[in-house]
């Protein structure tokens, strides 16, 4: 998602005001894991400026041009934590919050903490990696040049993770029964044609990472340091993903614009 030029202390806003009731909402019911509950807040305080940074959103923005051909490196990490405005901060953290409560209830604290660094630097990565191979393949110097910040790169490598591991969990869309192994590729879609301002490329490349975790390399050069801990009933048990968004809450994502 393109991020606006404004930046400075913001003021609590009615996107952030829902957001902290679903947090003190699911918390009050299941509660949060601590590694999801830092993140959530962290990225909460760093968009409301409390948490100074000597930059703006645009200064850490990711693109082809701004972080690899211009060497600022920084934009590989940051770029994932900023947000454009408040309702793209809102529907990323619900997202994330619903995904990595059982994500680290699952790995453990200390590992989910280590996915999520590495799904973050990796995204940003394969995010560039992708927009270089389309701007050359198409001849469309658009890609190279287009700047985006958000989670929702990791999140998307985060339903890869989920639909994997708890594949018996219900997937609807306006009645439409979609199965686990199809339904990141249809929310794909969907995002895509709610909000055409979407980072296509973005999701595609946390749906990559997640992919090569799952049935690729990553997972394995991953376990070169850290190893998931072994699933136990008490953090494996079912998992039901959220169905997919009501009408109500289309015509509010058209109004938003996503990374």
């Amino acid at each position: 998602m393109r991020p606006n030029r404004r930046y400075g202390e913001r003021q609590p806003s009615f996107a952030i005001l829902l957001l902290l009731h679903e947090m003190f909402r699911t918390a009050n019911e299941s509660g949060i894991p601590p590694v999801t509950c830092c993140f959530i807040v962290g990225q909460i305080l760093l968009f409301m400026r409390y948490i100074q940074v000597p930059w703006s959103v645009w200064d850490v923005c990711i693109s082809v041009d701004k972080a690899f051909w211009s060497k600022d490196w920084k934009r590989f990490v940051f770029s994932a934590f900023e947000h454009a405005d408040d309702w793209h901060l809102y529907y990323n953290m619900v997202s994330f919050l619903a995904k990595g409560r059982t994500l680290e209830r699952r790995f453990g604290s200390k590992y989910f903490l280590y996915l999520l660094i590495v799904f973050t630097i990796m995204t940003n990565i394969t995010y560039v990696t992708v927009s270089y191979a389309l701007s050359e393949l198409l001849l469309d110097h658009s890609y190279s040049r287009t700047c985006a910040v958000g989670f929702s790169g990791v999140i998307f490598a985060l339903k890869v993770l989920t639909t994997h591991y708890w594949p018996s969990g219900g997937h609807s869309f306006m009645g439409i029964s979609i199965t686990s192994k199809y339904v990141v590729w249809s929310e794909l879609i969907l995002i895509q044609l709610i909000s055409p301002n979407a980072s296509f490329v973005g999701h595609l490349s946390g749906i990559i990472v997640g992919l090569a975790y799952i049935h690729g390399p990553l997972k394995q050069l991953m376990d070169l340091v850290a190893t998931p801990p072994y699933p136990t009933s008490d953090n494996f048990q079912s998992f039901h993903q959220p169905s997919y968004p009501d009408l109500d809450t289309l015509r509010n994502l058209r109004r938003q614009r996503y990374r």
